[in-house]
């Protein structure tokens, strides 16, 4: 919650932003220590160019194969004139790979390697939400991917998307792979911590989009009704208030039970 708190401190950070650039040196600060390494490119939209930058933190293990845990940290273009911090949409999940690195750091994998990925320009340049003009980041990292053999190598590609809410209800996303939601789902049980799981259902076009494309194993971590009828989405009340400590707690816990059983398989 900390580093949740650190983050939206800086304010808005659209791509582009000096804010942006801010949180991009937060997060490389917290990984001195780590293998990083970074994806820079400049993307081409309706609204002029921008630098667009993912980051990637690696820790290995001893077996042959990457389970991928990805969160957006960028905040939404067309409101980058208001105070839209984004608590919940990029803050809570950023934070969180945050503390994830922290678990990881130092330890010996006797799993899969595992890569953390901040990625950027994930909101639409328009509203209402416009999938052309969206997700350059993952897009450009999945075609990358692609092109250099790493995407072969990846086991899993586990999307961590808004999962802060103080009334934590995970969806069961049916645009992600059905195996991988069914270990996500053992993984909460094993934890006691299936009731903010599933109990609704979704259809969500979000980050692993490029990589289901690309028949990746990729599943959405994603809590998508924030507040009563998903009011607090892309406004201004996404706020650090509405979150706890527990949801992110509760996420992260699951999260490495998750990669816990996808070592095993």
């Amino acid at each position: 919650m900390q580093y949740v708190k650190e983050i939206v401190a800086f304010g808005p950070r659209p791509i582009g932003s000096e804010n942006h650039k801010k949180v991009e040196n937060y997060i490389l600060s917290h990984l001195k220590s780590d293998t990083v390494e970074q994806d820079a490119f400049e993307v081409t939209t309706t609204e002029g160019k921008f630098p667009v930058r993912n980051i990637i933190a690696k820790f290995p293990g001893t077996k042959d194969g990457i389970i991928v845990i990805a969160s957006h940290y960028d905040t939404n273009w067309p409101l980058r004139n208001t105070s839209f911090i984004g608590a919940n949409d990029g803050g809570s999940s950023s934070a969180l790979l945050l503390e994830i690195a922290n678990q990881l750091r130092g330890k010996k994998r006797d799993g899969y390697s595992v890569w953390l990925l901040w990625d950027d320009a994930e909101e639409s340049m328009r509203l209402p939400w416009y999938d052309p003009e969206s997700l350059y980041g993952v897009r450009h990292l999945a075609q990358k991917w692609q092109d250099d053999g790493t995407l072969k190598k990846i086991k899993a590609f586990l999307l961590e998307d808004m999962i802060g809410d103080a009334d934590l209800n995970i969806e069961h996303d049916l645009n992600s792979t059905g195996w991988l939601e069914d270990l996500i789902y053992q993984a909460a049980t094993q934890t006691g911590y299936q009731s903010h799981f599933f109990g609704r259902q979704n259809s969500v076009v979000d980050d692993h989009q490029p990589f289901l494309d690309r028949k990746v194993p990729s599943a959405d971590i994603i809590d998508f009704e924030y507040g009563y009828n998903n009011v607090f989405w892309h406004t201004t009340q996404d706020t650090v208030d509405k979150l706890s400590a527990k949801s992110l707690g509760i996420v992260g816990t699951v999260t490495l039970e998750t990669v816990r059983l996808l070592d095993q398989r």
